[in-house]
């Protein structure tokens, strides 16, 4: 459980986004206030009628005349609570766009680490819902908790100066009321979080399922899944349900103490009316006006439910907004004098850091020379995919230093640093987009040369065949095509870059042999030039590199060419004769188990 802010420190923090639109605010609040006062106007309307104009010998005409007045005074009423409207839809759905853009860009900015520990699905929440509740409590709710309190102190003033006994009869109620409120704030508070965040969980589930469809139906784990997901929705259902009678109780308090105040304040002001001290015309209004002030007291539950659920939002919002980049570009950027794309490992380590006693990388020496192709080798958990990640900065070392042509990492500029260090990850991801666009994402010329030249490397001439040819959008992180498909997607996207320093977590892994040879005879020619780290599961990609270097625990246990290192290092021959002879394509092996089960159920 979060820890708990206090309720006007966390409101507090939306007002450099809510400066803007406050004229905008306060005009919809002054609309509502007089909207309100105008309501309150009408009692009294009522009271001048009974005591003038109804009593043995008044004028008829008065009447028509107080009916056209009520009339009036709804009208006015309505157009008011319409200009409330008009005042703050606009401006507050602005806010709401700007930090939810804010949000968006803070959340690109922020580390891969942060990303590890967060669901996708507590920050859409953040992202969404979060957001549009705040918008509806700052055009709605936050506008009329204000117009509420001031309808009842103004109401509450209009019945003493109609009637003090009455007045402090109805006042009599609002102590305990006062006294449920804190109760109920305390409570809703902690059910509001917690709902909030099992809906995050929720959606990071259906988004799990969905992006996982293949495997779950392949394995036949749907119906496991569908309990996981239907336990979830129960503790939500639970926890809206507690929210729920924390709000209905406290609303059968509001509701329930005025009215029976209004009940013990007829029988007073029927006996104060007999005595003389009260004209029924005062006693009308009063109760007129108690009917004014007991739809805001009973909506106050409601409304003070939503500043508490928004609170809750803000201080969500914030945790994630809070939360600072640690990798980050120096006030002053270094940039070699002459970009040759010379990488080396100074005694670099690496650790998580949520477990900084668990190095995944110690002591890492190793150079990469100019234009060179080294393959990265190692069992399975000696941290090769984590060494390639602090090529570009994804991770800070925790110690040691990684330089590119003698300039450290952390002196380059984030943004230019991954220009010049292109990145394939084995664990392809495609974006809801074209083949261009995904091709070309991080082009800096973005012609249709480069692409050309990038899908001709990658072998992706597929991409032609597609419906519109290299314009057709592939779908969510493009499982409308195939793993191999998605590899030499991801691969042309990483050559059209055109980086100095090229880095390629097993980008073949999926490709058949006679495609994997024209990819890499093609590498060949376009990395002659370019610096390349690309590790290796498999024997021919390893036949790729110029060199070869053997993670072994963490560590460079040996760097040299292949035909060196198998004639001198018992532990690279185990690894060699451990990699995978032949590729891969998981979705196609997926696709025939949903075939086979098929057939099984015929």
């Amino acid at each position: 459980m979060a820890k708990q802010t206090p309720f006007f420190r966390s409101i507090s923090r939306l007002y450099p986004h809510v400066r803007p639109i406050i004229p905008r605010l306060l005009l919809g609040l002054l609309c509502a206030l007089m909207a309100s006062i105008v309501a309150l106007t009408i009692p009294q309307v009522l009271r001048v009628l009974v005591n003038e104009s109804l009593k043995p010998g008044g004028a008829s005409d008065a009447v028509w005349i107080s009916a056209g007045v009520i009339l009036v005074l709804g009208v006015a009423e309505a157009g008011l609570v319409a200009l409330r409207r008009q005042f703050v839809i606009n401006p507050a759905t602005t806010v709401e766009t700007r930090m939810r853009v804010s949000l968006y860009d803070h959340l690109q900015d922020l580390t891969v680490s942060f990303h590890d520990r967060w669901g996708s699905g507590q920050l859409l929440s953040r992202a969404m819902t979060d957001l549009n509740f705040l918008r509806r409590w700052m055009a709605f709710g936050a506008i009329m908790l204000v117009v509420t309190t001031l309808t009842v102190i103004i109401g509450i003033v209009a019945m003493f100066s109609m009637s003090w006994q009455l007045a402090l009869i109805f006042l009599a109620a609002a102590v305990p009321i006062t006294i449920n409120s804190f109760r109920f704030r305390t409570r809703f508070s902690k059910v509001a979080r917690r709902s909030q965040d099992q809906a995050g969980d929720l959606a990071t589930t259906v988004e799990e399922s969905v992006h996982g469809i293949r495997v779950l139906k392949a394995f036949g784990r749907s119906r496991e899944a569908l309990e996981n997901f239907n336990e979830q929705a129960e503790e939500l259902r639970q926890t809206e349900i507690e929210k729920a009678r924390h709000q209905a109780t406290f609303t059968m308090v509001v509701t329930l103490l005025p009215e029976l105040a209004l009940g013990a304040g007829l029988v007073v002001g029927v006996l104060l009316c007999t005595s003389g001290q009260l004209s029924i015309g005062s006693l009308v209004a009063f109760f007129a006006t108690a009917a004014v002030i007991a739809s805001p007291v009973e909506f106050s539950g409601m409304l003070l439910a939503m500043a508490l659920t928004a609170k809750t939002a803000i201080d969500r919002h914030y945790e994630v907004m809070d939360t600072q980049n640690t990798i980050t570009s120096p006030p002053q950027p270094r940039t070699p004098a002459a970009l040759a794309g010379a990488l080396r490992f100074n005694n670099a380590s690496f650790a998580f850091e949520d477990a900084p006693e668990k190095p995944i990388l110690k002591n890492i020496n190793l150079e990469v020379r100019p234009g060179e192709t080294m393959a990265l080798v190692g069992i399975t958990g000696s941290g090769k995919s984590a060494l390639i990640q602090l090529a570009p900065r994804l991770y800070d070392v925790s110690d040691g230093s990684i330089t590119i042509d003698g300039v450290d990492l952390k002196e380059f500029d984030v943004g230019e640093l991954r220009q010049v260090v292109g990145v394939a990850f084995e664990d392809t991801t495609l974006f809801s987009n074209s083949v261009r666009d995904n091709v070309l994402l991080g082009a800096r010329d973005r012609t249709d040369d480069v692409l050309e030249e990038a899908l001709d490397v990658a072998q992706a001439h597929f991409a032609h065949s597609l419906p519109d040819g290299v314009d057709t959008l592939i779908g969510e992180e493009g499982l409308s095509l195939s793993g191999g498909q998605r590899q030499r997607i991801a691969l042309a996207r990483a050559i059209a870059a055109r980086p100095r320093v090229l880095v390629l977590d097993d980008p073949l892994s999926a490709l058949d042999v006679h495609t994997e040879e024209l990819v890499e005879a093609r590498l060949r020619e376009v990395l002659k030039d370019t610096t390349t780290l690309i590790v290796a599961h498999r024997p021919s990609t390893v036949a790729l590199a110029d060199r070869v270097a053997l993670l072994e625990d963490g560590r460079i246990a040996a760097v040299g060419t292949h035909t060196e290192l198998l004639a001198s290092n018992d532990h690279y021959r185990y690894v060699i004769a451990s990699l995978d002879q032949e590729p891969r394509d998981l979705d196609s092996e997926l696709s025939e188990l949903e075939d086979q089960a098929e057939e099984v159920t015929r």
